[in-house]
């Protein structure tokens, strides 16, 4: 009897875990980033553009070894700038130290001035002058000997340096021992300096000053912020020596009565006149200064912007006497796009392009000295992103654009050209890639590097009309393949609109069978600045690679609401709504997978993301627990109002209240909006803590302990939330990180995946030992 029940029992055993995935430790560690890096070289071309030609150098590293090139773009040539058994045989001779010609530790090349064969270079410590006309190679001394201070910010001409201590600004003539100290200002104070990092205050030592120079180094200016009464807020290092320390730094969240009040100021060094504009409009206004003279120290312009980010000045400032004027204003609902919008200025303020979302989608106008539009440069229904460079004499803008061609991917960083005063719009990329661009000063050519996640990296060089002249590298990916490495896969769904489509890339095991069946994993960033989906080549997909080899499908794709590469109310959808605007795109696209591919097993759905992506991924569980099984949620800000306030009140938006009651008319108002008496803003957004009671599957919740970016208060206030509503969870607090886990990282890695092929593969292993994963 006693034996026949130990049979029943082993039947039942072994069939229990038949019906679990045992998952591929080993693969994952494979193919991890840090484990990948030495199996390729170089992925992109840097090109550096010898000052005043059309010449350039760089450096590429394939499996065969580190070069160093040196291209001739007007004369179509490349060639090495020098043979490396050569340099590394005359770098033995000079100092007795044998190198590895297959990749040597060359560092800082720098050519001479008005020379386009000499240059300079340095090797561990040591400097040395190479000239390639010649191949001769001489030491010229150590490195580091005239060394600038990180304190001193130099003037244009190197005649003076700028500095700040005791948190006042102070002057002294550079290359002069004995200089005397030329204090400036007396007014500063601890959170109200003239400090360059608001870390740096309350010091005496000698530190980097928040100064810009004038080009002609007669004036420089100063963006002061007034910290004083911004609230502190803390966190404990509980690794610090001899005993744990409290850190306090100075941190503005959404509707907060006392935020940073920016001042700009104007000093002329000759006379130590110091003129402190005017910039008085709105009430806890920001501001950015644009452009200053470059001919002479005459004249500033800065954009000015109200507290809801709906209103700005465009501003110019004369640096002689102070005076301001507003050259154009813009309205912009329900927020100004930050990531694209901006100025650039020609020819000493006469022309001004000015990046606006006016009709919908970002595009360029042109304006002039007085702040009046003269025409519209880019015009269509697409996004024009990033001025790439600006060729003056020529008259020609280079930028990239999102969207224009029916026949790419909307996120494909496209470039172009196009007239200032015209708008004539020429394609310069034809390739259906993500491209990147350096453009030599001339304007006449440009190195490109594209590809796509499963496209292999191509280095080209184009002239300004975009045709290649030369193709310069193909990334070299040989040892990557010999490994198993495979190509991701492209992905697109429908929105849960039904009409807007989403762009993503999906990860696969690189054993994978297609018949059958695997958990899927959703890696989310929610945006709205940027989706986190990799359009160019990438080796390791984040972390999203090595977590498919474990036996997981891990998809990765946008939201409404995520990316300014779209149009204005793409990537605004989530205004007033910061906490689920994604959600509902997310579940439907795996839905959409899951009925196109009969591998994703539907019933088993996990999600993860960092930052932004924890927040989210966390909402989506609770949300929908009936359709998430797993989460991992790492240093999210899952309660974004005690987040930064930027970041919430741009995105959710905020109410503007106007408390004082008064009857002297329209006069009395402007002056209280100038003044800002009884304006109060607040901003309320829906958090997760909100929610946990709707939890039923398994999240794990991560966070450093002095992440002074995400407070540790986000994950604590839903680790309480979940407590109290009797949730079963997981919580994971690493010691002595930020934001980002440094060393950590793998550990944090390793968690994860043990987390997921738990509860999503039903492998419950029991070792202790995270680096016995890779014992399978």
């Amino acid at each position: 009897m006693l034996k026949r029940l130990w049979y029943v029992f082993v039947i039942i055993t072994f069939s229990l875990m038949a019906n679990g995935q045992k998952a591929d430790f080993k693969a994952a560690e494979k193919y991890r980033d840090e484990n990948l890096s030495h199996k390729y070289g170089d992925l992109s071309v840097n090109a550096n553009w010898i000052e005043g030609s059309d010449i350039f150098w760089y450096s590429y590293k394939t499996s065969t070894g580190k070069n160093y090139y040196y291209v001739n773009a007007s004369a179509k040539t490349k060639k090495l700038m020098f043979d490396s058994k050569y340099m590394a045989a005359e770098l033995r001779k000079l100092i007795s130290h044998p190198y590895n010609d297959l990749d040597l530790p060359i560092k800082d090349i720098k050519f001479q001035n008005k020379s386009t064969t000499k240059f300079t270079f340095k090797v561990d410590s040591l400097n040395f002058l190479f000239d390639i006309s010649t191949q001769k190679l001489k030491r010229v001394g150590r490195a580091g000997e005239k060394t600038k201070q990180s304190w001193a910010t130099y003037s244009p001409d190197s005649t003076m340096i700028a500095y700040c201590k005791d948190n006042n600004l102070f002057l002294m003539k550079a290359n002069d021992k004995d200089s005397t100290e030329i204090q400036m200002t007396n007014d500063g104070e601890c959170y109200h300096n003239y400090a360059y990092n608001e870390e740096d205050t309350c010091t005496d030592k000698k530190i980097r000053a928040s100064v810009v120079w004038f080009k002609d180094s007669k004036k420089f200016y100063v963006e002061r912020t007034d910290e004083r009464k911004v609230k502190d807020l803390y966190v404990i290092n509980v690794l610090a020596q001899p005993r744990p320390k409290l850190e306090k730094y100075k941190y503005t969240m959404p509707g907060d009565e006392f935020v940073p009040q920016p001042e700009l100021i104007i000093f002329d060094v000759a006379s130590q006149k110091r003129i402190d504009i005017d910039i008085s409009k709105w009430k806890d206004q920001t501001i950015n200064v644009a452009w200053t003279s470059q001919k002479k120290a005459d004249k500033l312009i800065f954009i000015r912007k109200d507290r809801l980010l709906k209103n700005l000045d465009v501003c110019l400032v004369n640096a002689e006497t102070g005076e301001l004027s507003v050259l154009f204003s813009e309205e912009s609902s329900p927020y100004f796009n930050n990531e694209y919008s901006g100025l650039s200025v020609l020819n000493e303020g006469n022309d001004l392009i000015w990046w606006s979302e006016r009709s919908g989608w970002g595009q360029l106008y042109l304006y002039d000295g007085k702040g009046r539009l003269k025409n519209q440069i880019t015009n269509g229904y697409f996004v024009t992103g990033r001025i790439e460079q600006i060729d003056t004499i020529g008259r020609l803008v280079y930028f990239e654009a999102f969207g224009r061609e029916p026949w790419v991917h909307p996120y494909y960083s496209m470039k172009y050209k196009a007239s200032i005063d015209m708008g004539e719009m020429t394609l310069l990329t034809k390739e259906h890639a993500n491209h990147s661009f350096n453009m030599s000063k001339s304007a006449k050519y440009f190195v490109d590097t594209y590809s796509t996640v499963d496209q292999i990296p191509e280095s080209v060089l184009r002239d300004n009309d975009g045709n290649i002249i030369l193709r310069l590298e193909t990334a070299d990916l040989s040892q990557l393949f010999k490994c198993g490495w495979k190509m991701p896969q492209t992905i697109m769904v429908k929105a849960k609109d039904g009409v807007t489509d989403l762009y993503g890339v999906m990860y696969k095991p690189f054993n994978f069978d297609s018949t059958k069946k695997y958990p899927v994993i959703s890696y989310v960033y929610p945006g709205p600045q940027t989706e986190s989906v990799q359009y160019s080549f990438t080796v390791s997909g984040g972390k999203n690679v090595a977590l498919a080899q474990l036996g997981f499908i891990v998809v990765n794709f946008g939201h409404r609401g995520g990316s300014p590469k779209r149009n204005n109310y793409y990537h605004t959808y989530g205004y007033n709504d910061l906490r689920d605007y994604p959600l509902a795109d997310d579940k439907y696209g795996i839905e959409q997978l899951a009925d196109r591919y009969n591998f994703i097993d539907i019933e088993r759905v996990g999600i993860y993301g960092h930052s932004g992506g924890g927040f989210m991924s966390t909402a989506a569980i609770l949300s929908y627990p009936d359709f998430y099984k797993v989460a991992v949620s790492s240093s999210g800000n899952h309660d974004n109002n005690i987040y930064n306030q930027w970041w919430s009140e741009t995105h959710n938006g905020v109410v503007e209240t106007d408390n004082v009651k008064t009857e002297r008319g329209a006069a009395m108002d402007n002056l209280r909006m100038k003044r800002g008496s009884g304006i109060t803003f607040k901003g309320e957004v829906e958090k997760n803590q909100d929610i946990a009671r709707n939890l039923k599957g398994y999240l794990l919740l991560v966070t450093g302990d002095i992440d002074n970016n995400v407070h540790p208060g986000n994950t604590l206030r839903v680790v309480d939330a979940l407590i109290k509503a009797n949730k079963r969870f997981d919580f994971l607090m690493l010691p002595g990180e930020r934001h980002s886990y440094g060393d950590d990282t793998p550990y944090f890695d390793r968690v994860m995946w043990y987390y997921f092929a738990q509860h999503l593969l039903e492998d419950y292993r029991t070792n202790v030992d995270l680096l016995e994963f890779g014992q399978n």
